[in-house]
């Protein structure tokens, strides 16, 4: 929605956020008192969303589902892009969106160019056009589904890294949830472009269906294995990706070395705790997924003891349950709510099940760790569930286990 759209209207931002919060700031900057502006969150209270009915047009919160919209609607998405002129890249996928996002800024960041990294990686998009909004910007944007899921434009370059079931609870299931991913290229011109990942065959379908130029993501790995700082097979298709994407600037790949040289690993996401009474730590809070985990045990060899369940969204964990046995994980320390079909899952291979701790702390599941796993060993947090059961964020899970691991190392 362009700002002249915005003028003289009674607008309603629905959920205040970090990003209705953006909005909020943006709005005064942009349009002063020329557009009158008011908040409804649910920490109002729950009758919340019936503020909306007093309302010309409502600025939709990534996470209320666009259902629960009474009113003519927009979101902050949508009027970041209507109103950026400079260059845009969309990057999404079920795993793997911020750690790509990432790179692409270091390696165009690398090679001279004036970009930004926002969106869902937690730099709103609305913040960065008060900032500075010319032709001359590339903005790389990470979407989620939820910020997908009513988008109207096109980025000038589209990324979807991978595709698998996520966010059922708010998609209400796989089908609304591919439509919203696919969405970042409904709007795209012969002019853009759309970068993939081939290996999955809905990714595959959507390149031959698009009007924008699709490129498949670089085939070989082209930096050395000792330059990655990277842990996993899952990395290293992000890396590709990344790649792919800024070749589409002309960046050479000696900058993009240099840059990966010195790129460092985000938080909960494979990150070394550090190796304490013997046993390697390793924080991978962010695995939401069955999938997620199963890479997380991929790539590290050794596992002794591994940490998962969370909020149950109803996935299917027999293949990682297969995965844990082949990988010969012998302790396993299960959460609630999915904990318990992590254990009938394991239950159903037939296979011996490893030592299982159930429990609802985080403390006494790390002594657990301490207690079982060997010298030489791995002990894996990678949830495969989201961690809403017990936490408020993967933040504040895989922080909690790495306060733990410090507390019980010192005993």
């Amino acid at each position: 929605m362009l700002l002249r759209d915005l003028k003289n209207k009674n607008i309603l931002i629905l959920g205040y956020g970090v990003e209705g919060q953006s909005t909020m700031r943006f709005l005064k900057h942009v349009l002063s008192r020329q557009c009158t502006v008011d908040i409804a969150d649910q920490k109002n209270g729950p009758d919340y969303l019936e503020k909306q009915k007093n309302y010309d047009l409502v600025i939709r919160s990534p996470g209320i589902p666009k259902s629960l919209v009474t009113r003519p609607s927009t979101t902050a998405t949508n009027i970041f892009f209507a109103n950026t002129k400079g260059i845009t890249v969309g990057i999404t996928g079920s795993k793997g969106k911020s750690t790509t996002a990432s790179l692409l800024h270091a390696f165009l960041h690398a090679g001279g160019l004036p970009v930004r990294l926002v969106g869902n990686i937690g730099n709103p998009m609305l913040d960065a056009l008060i900032e500075r909004n010319t032709p001359e910007d590339i903005f790389v944007c990470e979407l989620s589904s939820y910020q997908l899921d009513d988008i109207e434009y096109s980025p000038h370059i589209s990324l979807i890294l991978n595709f698998f079931p996520e966010h059922m609870d708010y998609h209400g299931g796989v089908r609304n949830y591919w439509d919203a991913k696919k969405r970042i290229t409904a709007k795209a011109a012969g002019k853009d472009y759309f970068v993939y990942n081939p290996e999955y065959s809905k990714l595959t379908e959507l390149a031959r269906r698009t009007k924008a130029r699709a490129v498949p993501f670089i085939a070989e790995m082209p930096f050395p294995e000792e330059d990655i700082p990277l842990i996993g097979v899952h990395n290293r298709g992000n890396i590709r990706a990344a790649a792919t994407v800024a070749l589409l600037f002309n960046i050479s790949y000696s900058a993009m070395s240099d840059a990966l040289k010195k790129f460092k690993p985000l938080p909960h996401r494979l990150e070394s705790v550090g190796i304490f009474n013997g046993i390697a730590f390793y924080d991978d809070a962010i695995s939401t997924t069955p999938e997620s985990a199963i890479a997380a045990i991929r790539s590290l060899p050794n596992i002794g003891t591994i940490f998962l369940g969370g909020k149950d969204r109803g996935y299917d964990f027999s293949a990682l349950a297969r995965e844990i046995i082949t990988a010969h994980i012998e302790n396993i320390v299960l959460f609630p709510e999915s904990g318990v079909k992590i254990k009938e899952a394991l239950e159903k291979t037939k296979e011996k099940i490893p030592n299982i701790l159930e429990t609802l702390s985080m403390k006494e599941a790390v002594h657990f760790a301490y207690e079982r796993t060997n010298q030489g060993a791995v002990c894996l947090l990678s949830s495969a569930s989201p961690s809403y059961s017990l936490w408020k964020n993967f933040e504040e899970k895989g922080n909690d286990f790495q306060n733990c691991v410090r507390m019980f190392s010192q005993k």
